[in-house]
């Protein structure tokens, strides 16, 4: 009689094992995945966490026209534009030049008054220097204009009457 209680347990254990397989692997299919809004959403907050700051140069403002796209979840409209930033940065004598979207986030750009050739401030990863960004939801590196360096005030002008002939 023992030999039949084991086996029944040895069955039951069989059994679960196998139902929690298939729990697992109907999970593995049905979840929901990310979309790639929410992974970008996830890496510029990862980056404004954890990423190092270095000084950039602003090189260009583009807009580009969006691809047409096949999948029926992610369509744009037609006739929407792209617009990315595209800056340039050095970090350990490594020159990068990267880009980043900013259509997602008008509220926190204004396209208007970015300009070419201004200097920014990039946060970066630092075991993968190239995963930058300029721009995220908390946080912005550009600069409204160039910096305003204060006054220089001339002190009294030394006296060179004594090199004026005449003078003395």
């Amino acid at each position: 009689m023992t030999l039949l209680n084991a086996n029944g347990w040895q069955i039951a254990a069989a059994l679960v094992s196998i139902a929690m397989l298939g729990t697992v692997a109907l999970w593995l299919v049905f979840r929901r995945r990310p979309t790639s809004e929410e992974l970008e959403r996830a890496r510029r907050k990862f980056l404004v966490q954890s990423g190092r700051l270095v000084d950039a140069m602003l090189l260009d403002i583009c807009e580009v026209d969006a691809p047409i796209k096949s999948s029926a979840k992610s369509r744009p409209e037609a006739g929407s534009t792209l617009t990315f930033l595209v800056y340039h940065y050095r970090i350990g004598g490594v020159d990068y030049e990267c880009s980043q979207e900013i259509t997602d986030m008008p509220g926190v750009v204004d396209v208007a008054n970015v300009r070419a050739g201004f200097p920014a401030t990039v946060r970066y990863q630092p075991g993968n220097p190239q995963n930058s960004i300029v721009v995220a939801e908390e946080w912005s590196g550009l600069r409204e204009g160039l910096p305003v360096l204060p006054a220089y005030d001339d002190p009294d002008p030394l006296d060179m009457s004594h090199l004026r002939p005449g003078r003395g």
